[in-house]
């Protein structure tokens, strides 16, 4: 089964810190990789709030996820600073891409590279809603 190839952007918009929690660790005593998702989560949170918008509230519409790609590279353990990078990017009419970069603050270490796909959503109609243009403006197709 061939793999999912991601590769690290030259530069992110937005960078966030998380500590790596004894409750992020997984059996094998690393981060595991359903946390993953979870920091992800926290810093698409924060760069939402950087541009003074939310998960039910960007630029008019709400968001919902439609897509997770995940490459792990590294290990990761409890008291890792990591540092989570984000960046918007791909507008399409109804959503956009989010690519983040997770590394260890100690040593640089690319611990995983992920990408989401966020789409507009109207939770009144229950449809899919067009991409405001003030959310496309942040988008910065390098």
């Amino acid at each position: 089964m061939p793999r999912i190839q991601l590769e690290p952007l030259t530069e992110y918009a937005f960078a966030f810190k998380m500590t790596v929690r004894t409750t992020d660790l997984n059996y094998g005593g690393h981060l595991g990789n359903d946390r993953v998702l979870s920091l992800i989560h926290e810093a698409r949170v924060a760069f939402l709030a950087s541009h003074g918008w939310t998960e039910m509230d960007c630029g008019g519409v709400s968001l919902i996820m439609g897509d997770t790609a995940i490459v792990y590279r590294n290990e990761s353990f409890a008291g890792d600073e990591l540092l989570l990078e984000v960046t918007a990017e791909e507008a399409s009419s109804c959503g956009f891409r989010l690519f983040n970069r997770i590394t260890r603050v100690g040593d640089g270490a690319l611990i995983a590279l992920v990408e989401n796909g966020m789409i507009c959503f109207d939770y009144h109609q229950r449809r899919i809603a067009p991409l405001p243009a003030e959310v496309s403006a942040v988008c910065t197709d390098t």
